[in-house]
């Protein structure tokens, strides 16, 4: 048992010492810091066949997703979309392309007409969910899960479409097709 809990406690060590240490630059078993920030990365050992095949970047819908997934704990503002005055729905997706170069709407209606339909069946991380009334949207996250900002007084969350009302209310899934 002790050696498959010395790789969890060395990143574990390492992320608080990072977080004490001044901004710098800095990777070690899978886990990335870059100043405050901490992301963690799949880990590629070169005589691995799938890391030398994996693709070296994410898709542009994940990588939106991604960066939406940074702004949980934004408060909710109504026509906002920048982490430093808040978010609402329709913001926080735009700010998220916005950052990997896609221009999307800053509105949940013209967000059902944005992109691509797709199926319920064939979602995928990044894909923008649009609920009955068309007044909100999220980002889904993969495993039933979405990101969005739900309203005035809330912070932007991640929620469980199974587990709460988003699943009977989603009327639709959209795909930025990034140009």
């Amino acid at each position: 048992m002790y050696s498959r809990l010395r790789r969890p406690l060395a990143a574990l060590a390492f992320v608080a010492l990072a977080m004490v240490l001044p901004p710098a630059t800095a990777s070690t078993s899978g886990v990335s810091v870059v100043g405050a920030r901490i992301t963690l990365e799949p880990e590629r050992h070169p005589e691995s066949r799938a890391a030398k095949n994996a693709p070296r970047f994410m898709s542009v819908p994940t990588r939106a997703a991604t960066l939406a997934l940074r702004m949980i704990g934004t408060p909710y503002r109504w026509g906002g979309e920048s982490p430093a005055s808040g978010f609402d729905c329709s913001g926080l997706i735009r700010w998220a392309y916005a950052q990997v170069g896609v221009d999307v709407p800053h509105s949940s209606f013209a967000l059902y007409d944005f992109g691509r339909a797709v199926s319920w069946r064939r979602i995928q991380t990044g894909d923008v969910l649009v609920f009955s009334g068309l007044g909100h949207v999220g980002l889904y996250l993969g495993g039933g899960r979405m990101v969005h900002a739900p309203q005035s007084g809330r912070y932007v969350e991640i929620v469980r479409l199974a587990e709460s009302n988003y699943g009977r209310r989603l009327v639709a899934v959209r795909r930025v097709v990034p140009a």
